[in-house]
């Protein structure tokens, strides 16, 4: 692909982190009363911002309990560091190919900025970044806010990068914009999902993606 710019989604896309979300949110649900969820319930919401995610599993939540919930869910998910092995296998790889071809990278991502922020740096991932966006600090997807932010910082336009993410919620949020999109079957969404916001690709290995990115 002849882009400048490469966006990657976070959790199930870069870090294998799907099935620690889900069980952090089950269990901060739980603790409180409300009724456990289908396990397939809280693996679809991951990649939308937390609000968004809570208002989707537990429609009619108040404010204050979200509150609730959102911190317990901090307390789970905090108690397990992003470390490099959890990095899905030949994405550091990846990034730094891309790099090292004069391409930029960046993030956008339905994580809080306190979530990634660690994860960034734990993860030892962070170097390969100029730009990052998380739902806390502009608009949920699928709304492509964040999309147009980091447009905005490279000052290219949207035929210019590629979106890369394994949720309905990256590829939605490239689409609206015109931005080519690249889904990922390693995460939380199959091809038959993924395959209906008219992906540029859909790729099942990390050695396919290094194909459709020209590595």
């Amino acid at each position: 692909m002849n882009v400048k710019v490469v966006i990657f989604d976070w959790d199930g896309t870069l870090v294998d982190s799907v099935e620690h979300i889900a069980d952090s949110l089950h269990q901060a649900a739980t603790d409180l009363g409300y009724p456990a969820l289908e396990r397939e319930a809280y693996r679809d919401i991951i990649g939308l911002g937390m609000v968004e995610a809570l208002e989707k599993l537990y429609p009619g939540i108040s404010r204050e309990e979200m509150k609730s919930i959102r911190e317990g869910y901090a307390g789970y998910f905090f108690s397990k560091v992003t470390t490099p092995q959890n990095v899905f296998a030949g994405m550091a790889e990846v990034l730094s190919d891309l790099r090292q071809s004069g391409r930029r990278c960046s993030v956008a991502t339905g994580k809080s900025r306190r979530g990634l922020e660690g994860a960034l740096d734990s993860s030892g991932l962070g170097i390969h970044f100029d730009i990052t966006r998380c739902a806390d600090e502009t608009r949920s997807k699928p709304d492509p806010l964040m999309l147009r932010e980091i447009l905005d910082f490279y000052r290219v336009d949207p035929s210019e990068a590629v979106m890369i993410g394994d949720t309905r919620y990256d590829l939605d949020m490239a689409r609206r914009i015109g931005m080519p999109s690249i889904g990922v079957e390693w995460g939380v969404h199959k091809r038959d999902v993924l395959g209906d916001y008219q992906p540029h690709a859909v790729v099942e290995t990390v050695a396919e993606l290094r194909d459709v990115l020209g590595l």
